[in-house]
Formats: structure tokens, sequence, C-alpha cells
């Protein structure tokens, strides 16, 4: 089993049932990510992992989910998909609080490439090592197939759009920011949207 936000594209419970393991739901908080305060309740002795979701840019609340991974001894996997740049409360990035975190490149991202791509990254060396290795069909060394993997490697064309468009992520994210502050304000002024 695997916990996950009830609020998610269809690939966040896809990635769990392909490995056999099913999603297990809970609902989610004001900001549309998973309730953390909803997941003890859902782990069982078949639990193998946690899935938040952050959405719309707004990181899952990490603290509470990491104290419930560690005392159960479960791996948290961050779907950080919509959440490139985003910042948790404390500074640290989304995607890199959990074991692993997995961004998409997909064009319609705010880092997309020209096709399909993506990133997993890990500050555990021996799951950085397994990720290597499924993602050139599972081989190590070149022939060797230990593992089961797959052909997930960035191909050079979408690297080289990324390496492009790379360095323009803050200033389109801080210009995104200035739009929806922009948009909020005449929202309020015309009585479209609740007011503090």
């Amino acid at each position: 089993e695997v916990i996950t936000s009830a609020a998610s594209w269809i690939s966040t419970s896809e990635a769990i049932t392909q490995t056999g393991a099913r999603p297990v739901f809970v609902d989610v908080d004001e900001f549309f990510n998973i309730d953390a305060q909803q997941i003890e309740k859902k782990i069982t002795s078949a639990t193998r992992a946690i899935l938040p979701v952050h959405l719309y840019g707004q990181c899952a609340d990490m603290d509470p989910i990491m104290e419930i991974a560690n005392e159960h001894g479960i791996m948290v996997i961050e779907d950080a998909a919509q959440a490139i740049g985003s910042q948790y409360k404390d500074g640290r990035k989304a995607g890199s609080i959990g074991h692993i975190g997995c961004f998409s490149f997909y064009p319609s991202k705010n880092l997309g490439c020209f096709g399909d791509g993506g990133l997993v990254t890990t500050n555990d060396e021996s799951l950085a090592g397994m990720l290597r290795i499924m993602r050139v069909h599972g081989g190590k060394p070149k022939y060797y197939h230990k593992v089961i993997g797959g052909n997930f490697r960035l191909d050079a064309i979408q690297a080289a759009v990324l390496n492009v468009k790379f360095p323009h992520l803050d200033s389109w994210t801080a210009k995104r920011q200035e739009n929806a502050e922009l948009y909020t304000k005449f929202f309020k002024e015309n009585g479209l949207a609740e007011t503090e």
C-alpha cells in the first residue's frame, strides 16, 4: 500500500499501481494537498510509502509527514511535478524533503521540455544508485540486468531545451506570482473573491 492524496492527476496513482501496490487515498487540506493529520490512521502493516503531491506550486505539510514516516519506518516519495522551485515554510525546496522527489518536464509545466521528460531526486546514495540502474533497463554493467527497469533516460533534445529554459525559471516564477497577486487584487475589488 502507498498512501497518497485523493486530489491528483491519474499519474500519481498509476505509478503506484504499476509497481503492484495499492493506492490508499487521504483527503486534502485547505491548500488541496494531502491532509497530514489524516495519514497516520491509514497506515497498516502493508504500508510501504507515503506519496504526498505538491499541488499548484504549494508544498504539502512535510514536517508532520516525515515524522509519521520516520516513526513507522516507511518511505516518502514527493510528487513535485507541479511544484518545481516551490519552497516549504523553512526554505527547503519541494522534492528535497522526502526520500525521493519526482518532477515532470511535460511542456505545460513551469519548466517544460519539448516533449516528455522528468527528473528524480534523492539524497540517499544507495537509492540514487538503484535509480541510475533502473533508468537503463536495470542493467549494470551494460548488458547485465539484475533488476527490472526501463528506458527512462532524458533524451538529448529535451535536455538541450531544458538547459536553455532553466536559467529563466526563477524570473518566470516571480512573474507568475506577480500576475496572481494582480488577479487577486482585481477579484477582490470587483467583489469576485472573499476579502480577509
